[in-house]
C-alpha cells in the first residue's frame, strides 16, 4: 500500500475527489458526450494472427540447439488483439513476432489469447488457455491491459492484483513476462478537459502501480502512455482508426516499437547492455520511483534489479534505442 500511494504521490495524488461538485457535474456530462462519438465501429472481430513467423530461419534437428522456434503469447484487451485493424500482419502480436524473430535470427510461433473488451480480471482465464497445453509452454508473453479497468472503473488495487497474480503463474510456469502498462486515455479525441486532465491522471496512477506490481512478480514493464500520447494528439488521424479510439496500423506499429527492445532483452538477444547507461540517464531506482517516472516518460522500462534495499525493493530504469519493425509476412501458418 505504501508503495502504490508513493507512486500516485508523483501526480499529487487523488483523483475526481479533488474536483469541486460543479466540476464533478462537467465531467459526467462530457463522460456522457464522449461515449457518443467514441468507439463507434469497434466491434468487428480483430483478425487472427497465430502462426509461425520467421520461416527464413532453419528449425530442423540437423542445425545446432538454440534454433528451434521461440515460443511467444499475447494477452490483454482489444489492444493486444490488434482491434481497429483490418489485416493480421498489423496486429502488436504480428509486428512483435516478426521482429523478434529477425532479431533471434528463430523461427517464433505466435498465439494470442487476448480478448477485446477485457478487463484485468480476464487475464486468469488467459493464463489458463496459455498453460492449458503442457507440450507449448510460452518462452515470453506480451500483456497489455488497463484502458477497460479505467474506463470501467475498477479499483486499482483489483486491477494490480489480478495483473501481479496472472504474471506470478507465467513465471512460475517458467516464461518471461513483459507487460505494457495502461495507455494514456486523455489523448482520444473528443475527450475535453476538465475529463481529459483526470484521464490522464487516472492512466498515469494506473500505469504506475501496475508496474510495481509486475516488477515485484518477476516481469518487466514497457510504459506506452506518454510515448503515444503525444504522438496520438499530433497525429489522430494517422494513429488512430477508424472508432477514434483503437490505434490504427502505424499506431500499433509505434507501440510494438517501444515494446520489442524489452521482449527481445528478456529473452537476452537485444544487441544493447543489461547495464545502465548513464548518458540516457538510466539507473537504479527504488521501485516506486522508478514506477512514477516511468509512467511519466514513454517507451521507459523497469525491470527488477535487487532483492531490497533501506526504501525497499529496487529497479532499473532503462531507456531502449527503438529500431523500426518490418511488416511480417501476409499469410503466416494458422
Amino acid at each position: 500500500m505504501a508503495r502504490r500511494i508513493a507512486a500516485g504521490a508523483a501526480y499529487g495524488g487523488g483523483g475526481i475527489g479533488l474536483l469541486g461538485a460543479a466540476a464533478v457535474g462537467v465531467v459526467l456530462a462530457e463522460v456522457q458526450l464522449a461515449k457518443r462519438y467514441v468507439g463507434g465501429g469497434a466491434h468487428a472481430d480483430p483478425p487472427r494472427a497465430d502462426g509461425r513467423y520467421g520461416r527464413a530461419f532453419p528449425d530442423d534437428p540437423e542445425h545446432p540447439p538454440g534454433s528451434e522456434p521461440l515460443r511467444f503469447a499475447m494477452l490483454g484487451d482489444s489492444t493486444a488483439a490488434g482491434q481497429g485493424v483490418h489485416r493480421a500482419r498489423q496486429t502488436p502480436a504480428a509486428l512483435l513476432a516478426s521482429g523478434l524473430a529477425a532479431v533471434a535470427e528463430r523461427p517464433v510461433d505466435l498465439r494470442n489469447v487476448a480478448l477485446p473488451g477485457a478487463q484485468s480480471d480476464d487475464l486468469d482465464r488467459q493464463v489458463t488457455l496459455i498453460l492449458s497445453d503442457p507440450s507449448w509452454v510460452p518462452d515470453v508473453c506480451v500483456i497489455m491491459i488497463g484502458a477497460n479497468d479505467v474506463t470501467h472503473r475498477m479499483p486499482a488495487t483489483r486491477s494490480v492484483r489480478y495483473l501481479a497474480a496472472a504474471v506470478r503463474r507465467l513465471r512460475t510456469a517458467g516464461a518471461e513476462v513483459v507487460v505494457g502498462t495502461c495507455p494514456d486515455l486523455s489523448t482520444v479525441e473528443n475527450v475535453y478537459q476538465p475529463l481529459r486532465w483526470l484521464a490522464r491522471r487516472v492512466s498515469r496512477q494506473l500505469a504506475a502501480a501496475q508496474t510495481i506490481g509486475v516488477v515485484e512478480q518477476g516481469g518487466r514493464t514497457v510504459s506506452l502512455g506518454d510515448l503515444l500520447g503525444p504522438e496520438f494528439a499530433a497525429n489522430p488521424r494517422e494513429l488512430f482508426g477508424p472508432d477514434n479510439y483503437h490505434p490504427s496500423a502505424e499506431g500499433y506499429a509505434t507501440a510494438a516499437m517501444a515494446v520489442l527492445p524489452t521482449l527481445c532483452a528478456a529473452l537476452g538477444v537485444w544487441p544493447e547492455e543489461e547495464h545502465p547507461d548513464v548518458s540516457r540517464d538510466e539507473g537504479f531506482l527504488p521501485v516506486a520511483r522508478a514506477a512514477a517516472q516511468a509512467a511519466a516518460e514513454g517507451g521507459t522500462e523497469v525491470t527488477a534489479a535487487m532483492p531490497s534495499g533501506p526504501r525497499g525493493p529496487w529497479a532499473l530504469l532503462k531507456r531502449r534505442r527503438r529500431r523500426r519493425i518490418q511488416t511480417p509476412e501476409p499469410s503466416p501458418a494458422h
